[in-house]
C-alpha cells in the first residue's frame, strides 16, 4: 500500500509540469466600453489573462499609461484623463512582463477658456517688426499648442499683424493687436510713435572665447539727445564663418533674445543687433575648448551572476575605504567590498534579504549605518533595513522597517539621522534613525497632481531634490528653513516641469559662477522591459536637462547634456564636473565649469568617456553603466551586467594651438 501510494504521488507530480505549463499567461487582452471619453470622466478597463489552452487565469495584471501625469490609470484599472488627446492604455502580467496588451484612447479636448499675449510694452516705434507670442489655455488648465490662433489688429494702416503674431508698424496712431483662439480673444493696445533711435551699439566683453564659453552681447539704442531707449525693439543675430567641411551640420552657433551667443565649434562669428534703421555688430574668434583628459582602468569588482544596481563608496571609522552594491531582479543581495586598494577589490561581506530587488544602497556621513531598499518579497512586505556598518566585514541588521511601505521602497536617502525613502513610486515618507534598532516614521510629501509619482530623492543642507517622472523636480524644504520645513513637515519650496520629460533623478549643482542649477536626468526607452529585464543588452534613451534655479520662483531650462546613442540614469557632480552613467552609451564625464547654454554634448566639453567590456559578464562586454560616485582621486561605477569598476583621470595633457 506504501508502495502504491508513491507511485500515484510520483505520477502525479509527473504531471504538475504540464499543468503548470498549461497555467502560464500567454495572452492578455485589455477591454473598455469606450475608446473616447472627456477630461474627468471614469472609465474602467478590464483585462483577462489566457493560459496556452485558452483558460482564463486569476492572476494580477498592472494597469499603466503612456502619460501618466495627463492620463492617469489606477491599479485597478480606472482612468480619469487630465487633459484631451491621444493615449495609450497598456496592461501587463506582473509575473510575465512581455505578456501585454494595450488601447488607443481619444480624449475630447475642453474649450479654449483663455488666451494671453506677451506685449511689449505701451508704445511702438515706426518701421520695427517683433514677434508677440501667444499662449492658450483649455478648460482644464491645460496649455494648448494645438488650437489656431488668429491675429489681427484694429487699424493696418498704422500697424499691420502676420498669422505669426509680427506686428509691423507703419505710422504714427492707436492700434489695438488682437489674437482669438475659438471664441475666446486677447488684446494690447499700443501708440505708434516715431523712431527715436539716432544711434546703436554693441558690446561683447570680450573678442574671443572657447566653444561652450558664453558670451554676453549688449546693445544700447541712443536718442538725439544721447539718452537710452530703454524700450528700442532690439533683434540679436549672427554670422558665422566656423570650420564647416560637413553637409547638415548642426548650427555651428546660437545667440538668442537676451544676447547670449555660445558655440558649439571654432570659428569667426559676427553678432550683430538690429533695431529699425540701426545694425550694431562685433565679430569674436572661437577656438576648440580641448579638456580630454585619459582614463585609466585601476580595478573590477565583478558581480557576474546576477545583475548590480547601485552603489555607495564611504570610509570607514576604521580609516579604510568600503564600498556596498546591490542587485537587480535577483536575490535579494547587497555585497560589501573593501575597496582600500582599488585596483585589488575585495569581496569581505554580503547579506540577504527577503526581495528581488535591492535596488538603493546608502551610508551615513559617520559610516556608521546602512540603509538598503526592498522590493519584490515573497510575503510583499517589503520597505528598508537599517544596518550596522561599523565593522563592513560582519554587517549587522539593526532593524527592519516596512511600516507603510509594502508596496516596495525603489531609491533612499540618508541626511541627518532620518532616511528618505521611496515609498511605492507615490511619496516619501521620513524615518527616524537617531535610534537605528528602533525607525519610526515621522513625516512623508507627495504631490497632488493627476497621475503623479516619484523615482528617486536626494537631500543637501536640508533641501529634497525629488525627481517626479512627468511632474519633472520638486525642491522640498526639510529643515533648510527656507519655508519653516522640517523631516517632520516637509514643505514645497518650488518645481519645475516645463518639458515632456521623464525625470529620473536631478542633482543640484552650485557654479562657481553664482549660478544654481539642477541637472534633470530624463529616462526613457521602450527596450527596456524586454532588455533590462532579460540577457539582452537594454536599448535606452533620455537625455540631461540644465535648469537655471537662481530664481526658484523662475527656473529657466539652460542647456543639455545628450549622448545620442544612449539615455542617462544616475549622476554625480563634484569640482565643476558632472560624472554622468549613461547606460549603453558607459560613462561619461563632463566639463560644466563657467556659465551653460546650449548643447554641451556638441561644444566639446566631454572630458572622458569609458565603456566597461566584461567578455564574462551576465550579458558579454554589454556596458549598461548604472550610477557613478568620484571617491579620493579615484571614480568608481556601478555595472549593470558586471559589477562594480574604478577607473582614474589622467591629467589632462596641454595642446599647444
Amino acid at each position: 500500500m506504501p508502495i502504491r501510494n508513491c507511485l500515484i504521488t510520483l505520477g502525479l507530480l509527473g504531471l504538475l509540469p504540464l499543468a503548470l505549463a498549461a497555467q502560464t499567461p500567454v495572452r492578455i487582452e485589455l477591454s473598455s466600453a469606450t475608446l473616447s471619453a472627456a477630461v474627468g470622466d471614469r472609465v474602467q478597463l478590464t483585462a483577462q489573462v489566457f493560459d496556452a489552452d485558452g483558460n482564463q487565469l486569476d492572476v494580477t495584471v498592472r494597469f499603466y499609461s503612456s502619460a501618466r501625469r495627463d492620463f492617469p490609470i489606477s491599479r485597478d484599472g480606472v482612468l480619469q484623463p487630465a487633459r484631451g488627446g491621444e493615449f495609450v492604455a497598456f496592461v501587463r502580467v506582473n509575473t510575465a512582463r512581455n505578456v501585454r496588451d494595450s488601447l488607443v484612447f481619444n480624449i475630447d479636448f475642453p474649450p479654449v477658456r483663455e488666451v494671453s499675449m506677451a506685449p511689449t510694452g505701451e508704445r511702438f516705434f515706426v518701421g520695427a517688426t517683433v514677434r508677440h507670442q501667444s499662449t492658450v489655455i483649455d478648460a482644464s488648465g491645460a496649455v494648448r499648442n494645438d488650437v489656431p490662433v488668429t491675429w489681427s489688429t484694429s487699424d493696418p494702416g498704422v500697424a499691420s499683424v502676420d498669422r505669426f503674431g509680427r506686428l509691423t508698424a507703419h505710422r504714427e496712431g492707436m492700434v489695438t493687436l488682437s489674437a482669438r483662439a475659438e471664441d475666446v480673444s486677447a488684446s494690447h493696445r499700443y501708440r505708434v510713435v516715431a523712431n527715436p533711435i539716432a544711434t546703436l551699439s554693441l558690446t561683447m566683453g570680450q573678442d574671443s572665447a572657447r566653444t561652450g564659453d558664453v558670451l554676453h552681447a549688449t546693445a544700447v539704442a541712443l536718442d538725439a539727445r544721447g539718452q537710452r531707449v530703454e524700450d528700442a525693439p532690439i533683434t540679436y543675430t549672427l554670422v558665422s564663418n566656423a570650420a564647416d567641411s560637413v553637409v547638415g551640420q548642426y548650427p555651428p552657433a546660437e545667440v538668442d533674445q537676451q544676447g547670449l551667443f555660445v558655440a558649439q565649434n571654432a570659428g569667426e562669428y559676427t553678432i550683430m543687433a538690429i533695431t529699425p534703421g540701426h545694425v550694431a555688430q562685433q565679430t569674436v574668434l572661437i577656438t576648440n575648448r580641448f579638456v580630454t583628459q585619459e582614463v585609466q582602468f585601476i580595478g573590477h569588482a565583478a558581480v557576474r551572476d546576477v545583475k548590480t544596481s547601485d552603489l555607495w563608496i564611504w570610509e570607514g571609522i576604521d580609516g579604510r575605504d568600503y564600498a556596498v552594491t546591490g542587485t537587480h531582479g535577483a536575490n535579494g543581495t547587497a555585497y560589501f567590498w573593501d575597496v582600500t586598494d582599488p585596483s585589488n577589490p575585495e569581496m569581505i561581506d554580503s547579506i540577504v534579504v527577503d526581495a528581488r530587488t535591492v535596488n538603493d544602497v546608502k551610508v551615513s556621513e559617520d559610516g556608521r549605518v546602512a540603509v538598503i531598499s526592498r522590493e519584490g518579497a515573497s510575503n510583499r512586505r517589503n520597505g528598508l533595513l537599517v544596518l550596522d556598518v561599523t565593522n563592513p566585514r560582519d554587517v549587522k541588521i539593526h532593524a527592519e522597517f516596512d511600516d507603510g511601505l509594502t508596496g516596495g521602497v525603489h531609491n533612499v536617502f540618508i541626511y541627518d539621522d532620518h532616511i528618505y525613502a521611496i515609498n511605492n513610486g507615490r511619496r516619501f515618507d521620513v524615518i527616524n534613525i537617531e535610534d537605528p534598532k528602533n525607525p519610526h516614521r515621522v513625516g512623508r510629501f507627495e504631490l497632488d497632481t493627476p497621475g503623479h509619482g516619484i523615482h528617486d530623492v536626494w537631500v543637501v543642507d536640508g533641501i529634497a531634490y525629488t525627481s517626479n517622472w512627468a511632474d519633472g523636480v520638486v525642491l522640498v524644504d526639510v529643515g533648510n528653513g527656507i519655508k519653516g520645513g522640517s523631516p517632520s513637515n516637509p514643505v514645497e519650496i518650488a518645481r519645475y516641469s516645463d518639458f515632456d520629460g521623464a525625470t529620473h533623478a536631478a542633482f543640484p549643482y552650485k557654479s562657481p559662477t553664482g549660478r544654481f542649477y539642477i541637472i534633470m536626468g530624463d529616462e526613457r526607452g521602450g527596450a527596456r522591459f524586454d532588455g533590462l529585464q532579460s540577457g539582452t543588452p537594454g536599448l535606452m534613451a533620455g537625455y540631461m536637462h540644465f535648469v537655471d534655479f537662481t530664481d526658484p520662483l523662475h527656473p529657466v531650462e539652460v542647456a543639455r547634456y545628450e549622448v545620442p546613442e544612449a539615455g542617462s540614469h544616475n549622476m554625480w557632480i563634484e569640482d565643476d564636473k558632472l560624472y554622468a552613467a549613461f547606460y549603453q552609451g558607459g560613462l561619461r564625464v563632463v566639463d560644466i565649469s563657467g556659465e551653460l547654454k546650449g548643447n554641451l554634448y556638441l561644444q566639446g566639453r566631454e572630458i572622458a568617456r569609458y565603456m566597461a567590456y566584461d567578455p564574462e559578464g551576465f550579458v558579454p562586454n554589454s556596458p549598461m553603466t548604472w550610477g557613478p560616485q568620484p571617491y579620493k582621486g579615484n571614480l568608481f561605477f556601478a555595472e549593470f551586467y558586471s559589477g562594480l569598476w574604478a577607473v582614474k583621470l589622467q591629467p589632462r595633457v596641454k595642446l599647444t594651438q
